[in-house]
């Protein structure tokens, strides 16, 4: 599994899970008490901030190919 979309339980907000998460270094990435996940919270009033989005789905990708993180 790489990524997924579920809805938050305590916060009641949409976000983007990555699977290989603990891996990355994103502010935009919530740690929580996951042991390989980090998510990535979003505002359902508010647009998507895709370059973000890209920003760490291209971090994740590059882990995947490489088994390294690139900056």
């Amino acid at each position: 599994m790489f990524c997924y979309l579920w809805v938050h339980k305590k916060y009641k907000q949409p976000y983007l899970g990555i699977v290989e998460g603990k891996r990355f270094d994103h502010p935009a990435l919530i740690g929580e008490k996951r042991s390989r996940m980090k998510i990535m919270l979003f505002d359902p009033n508010k647009d998507l901030p895709i370059d973000i989005i890209n920003s760490v789905l291209q971090k994740a990708i590059n882990f995947y190919k490489t088994g390294i993180i690139k900056t």
